[in-house]
């Protein structure tokens, strides 16, 4: 009996992609695509959840560059991939956002450690970061398969297909150079984030409004200590007196001592500053 056709979608998914000019690619030309313990965290949470087999289908395309555009906002990424058809697909990961009350129990923990604010500011993602949002009973990466949501417009029944699992790959590099795109699609961006954390530190800070203006603080910054302010008077120096202390100089003048030469002058000015 002569074997059956292979299904249209299996055929699709053999054909060879269309090349993309310009497309979005990882850099990792072999090896695991995750640099940072961020990024590999992320990475090793999708494995826990049983698709980390099906990322690899994905490498290829990855590196290959076949994607199109990636925008990664609060909630999830949508990303056109080109495949072997003339239009690309359109692979969407979902991933739940966070509300503004639970957003506000993060920020306030963050906030209470300056060290968080700090590593945040300098573009890593601090490694007591998790417990943090545990602490919140959050989860700051996919815990659970309810976490995520995929889809894609391509004919492979497989979830995640490649398309979706090369989206997968790019993330991870993303969140590589910039951790602040993992808190995104929790519902937070960099600069809202931020402008949180300054605002509640400066509320914790002694007298609510943080650290004072240099201007507002310049007339106390110095103030004379007890007894400092008014001294004794003590007994007049003669101005010229500083002339007795010097050595007798080697040389004369017209036969007479460069100090008696001298001391006029010395007296001149201390009546003046009299």
């Amino acid at each position: 009996m002569a074997d059956e056709p292979d299904p249209f979608w299996w055929r699709e998914e053999s054909a060879r992609p269309r090349r993309v000019e310009g497309g979005i690619q990882i850099s990792s030309t072999r090896g695991k695509v995750a640099r940072t313990w961020w990024s590999g965290r992320f990475i090793a949470m999708l494995e826990s959840l049983g698709i980390g087999g099906r990322l690899s289908r994905g490498r290829s395309y990855a590196r290959a560059g076949q994607i199109v555009s990636l925008d990664v906002d609060a909630g999830g990424a949508v990303a056109q991939v080109q495949g072997s058809r003339p239009k690309p697909y359109r692979a969407r990961i979902g991933i739940p956002a966070f509300g503004k009350a639970e957003w506000g129990a993060v920020t306030d923990a963050l906030a209470a450690d300056a060290s968080y604010a700090a590593a945040l500011l300098a573009g890593e993602m601090p490694r007591e970061i998790e417990d943090v949002f545990d602490r919140a009973g959050l989860s700051l990466f996919p815990a659970t398969a309810r976490d995520l949501v995929m889809d894609c417009t391509c004919p492979d029944f497989a979830v995640p297909c490649k398309h979706l699992a090369a989206v997968f790959y790019v993330l991870a590099e993303r969140f590589d150079a910039d951790p602040f795109q993992i808190l995104a699609l929790r519902g937070r961006d960099r600069e809202t984030l931020l402008d949180d954390l300054r605002t509640r530190r400066a509320a914790a800070s002694p007298g609510g409004s943080g650290v004072a203006p240099l201007a507002d603080v310049l007339d106390g910054f110095f103030t004379v200590g007890p007894g400092l302010g008014e001294q004794p008077a003590g007994p007049s120096i003669p101005s010229d007196a500083l002339l007795d202390q010097v050595p007798e100089f080697p040389i004369a003048v017209r036969g007479g001592s460069v100090r008696d030469l001298l001391r006029p002058a010395y007296r001149a000015m201390g009546a003046d500053d009299g």
